[in-house]
């Protein structure tokens, strides 16, 4: 194990996030906040820290193994998120520490969970890094170092094996550093385009940055106690709900249609099942809430099913009506979407459309087998048969995160919490949902859970957005062995 190269790329990402705690002061400045000094402290220790810790145990021969590489992608969010606690804890706007931490890792896992009653007194400055660590969280810390260490001599292939989710993904190779860079290219082009379009329906500029990071990294982040409820327009909720379902779309695919084939939708199997899954999930409940809700006409009935659906479906968890008062049924849904996801490639977290379809398409299969022993069914996927290895691997994946599901629930309900709020809580912080139902609804929070609690749904947020295999293999014995 090479651990002056792993501790060097942890300083190196934990430099990188401290200077982005900077972005937050021009935000102080026009507001006239009083974070500006506590931002500058932090930012100032987190820099030292990690560029020192590069600097020091920098090697231009050291190498990255694949051991190396889960161990930077588990250990590296856990590094950024101790010192993310900062700004919180120096501006005095999270004073415990078990609270700023949840906040800051569900921050750069894109979960959302949030525990703070009043989002809306927190100084600007603070507020925007509470964004930001969605931004710099969503499309992965991982494959923003595949932009930036081949620069430092530092291979990234092996970061990205073992960040990297779904049981197939279009390779990143042969230039990795390059296509890592134009994933990037349209992540910034998505938040600015909704950024335009939030400003014309009348945000301010840090309301529409704000909105628009934790849309594109399926966030969830609000500047607003009541989520984007509080702007009550429906032009803003239809350009929210369409960027949260791009986000929740292989990028891949976003680039293939920037350069002009945009049919490659269309091809891709996945895509084809989210579109066919959401579309589906988003009318049952548009007609549950019609029947169900006073007051809501068709409009209304669509308008918050397709956000909330949505919402939940791409794991964002903005909400702009509380879902946790609608029937039982719409509520089921809402919960089942946060297990299956968004595709594979996207900013999204949970088990992921592909797996369920693979899955599905296996299930149905083995009912053809059962009826004509000697057929050979194969499982396709874009046209091509997936190897049995592969639906190995997803059923494991599949046996695993319910697992670890079902012992998280346990654990919280031990801790006196309610079960409904432990069944959600649980289903969107492995799910990187952020709202769940009862107390940790969309228009609560997670303040109310014990302590022992709130480190469990942490872990979790971090199991689930590292997809339980990475961190799993490191608690192997043969992940040690020499």
């Amino acid at each position: 194990m090479n651990f002056r190269a792993i501790l060097s790329v942890l300083g190196f990402l934990v430099g990188c996030s401290g200077a982005a705690m900077l972005l937050g002061i021009p935000f102080s400045i026009y507001y006239g906040d009083d974070d500006i000094v506590p931002l500058l402290i932090s930012s100032g220790i987190s820099v030292s820290i990690g560029f020192v810790t590069w600097r020091l145990f920098k090697d231009d021969k050291q190498e990255l193994g694949p051991r190396e590489g889960f161990m930077i992608a588990s250990l590296g969010w856990v590094a950024i998120s101790l010192f993310g606690t900062l700004p919180f804890i120096l501006s005095g706007s999270i004073t415990n520490f078990t609270d700023a931490f949840f906040e800051t890792i569900s921050g750069f896992t894109t979960t959302g969970a949030s525990i703070l009653t009043d989002v809306e007194v927190l100084p600007h400055g603070v507020l925007f890094w509470r964004s930001m660590t969605h931004w710099i969280g969503g499309m992965g810390i991982i494959v923003l170092s595949l932009a930036i260490l081949p620069l430092l001599g530092v291979a990234g292939m092996q970061l990205y094996k073992a960040e990297a989710a779904g049981p197939t993904k279009d390779k990143l190779a042969p230039r990795i550093a390059e296509t890592a860079r134009l994933l990037w290219g349209v992540y910034v082009l998505l938040t600015f385009g909704e950024t335009v379009l939030l400003l014309f329906g009348g945000m301010s500029l840090f309301d529409a940055l704000c909105h628009s990071i934790g849309t594109v990294a399926t966030g969830g982040f609000s500047t607003k106690n009541t989520s984007v409820a509080f702007f009550n327009s429906a032009y803003i909720d239809y350009v929210i709900g369409i960027f949260m379902f791009l986000a929740a779309v292989n990028f891949s695919l976003h680039l293939a249609a920037l350069r002009g084939d945009v049919l490659s939708y269309f091809r891709n199997s996945e895509f084809k099942f989210y579109i066919i899954w959401l579309g589906g999930t988003v009318a049952f409940v548009t007609i549950v809430n019609l029947f169900t809700q006073p007051g809501y006409g068709f409009l209304d009935a669509f308008r918050f099913s397709f956000f909330n659906v949505t919402s939940a479906s791409s794991c964002t968890g903005f909400a702009n009506a509380d879902f946790a008062l609608w029937a039982s049924a719409a509520q089921l849904v809402i919960v089942l979407v946060m297990f299956v996801g968004g595709c594979a490639g996207s900013t999204t977290g949970a088990i992921k459309s592909v797996r369920v379809m693979l899955l599905l398409r296996n299930t149905f299969a083995e009912a053809k087998r059962i009826l004509h022993p000697d057929a050979i069914v194969p499982i396709k996927f874009n046209k091509r048969t997936v190897e049995p290895e592969i639906l190995s691997v997803i059923a494991s994946f599949f046996v695993l995160y319910l697992t670890t599901y079902v012992v998280s629930v346990l654990l919280i309900v031990i801790t006196g919490v309610d079960l409904v709020s432990a069944l959600s809580g649980v289903a969107a912080c492995m799910g990187g949902v952020g709202p769940g139902l009862n107390i940790v609804g969309p228009m609560g929070n997670y303040s109310s859970i014990p302590d022992l609690a709130k480190w469990v749904l942490s872990a979790d947020m971090l199991l689930g957005r590292l997809e339980l295999f990475t961190i799993m293999v490191i608690f192997t014995r043969s992940f040690w062995k020499v």
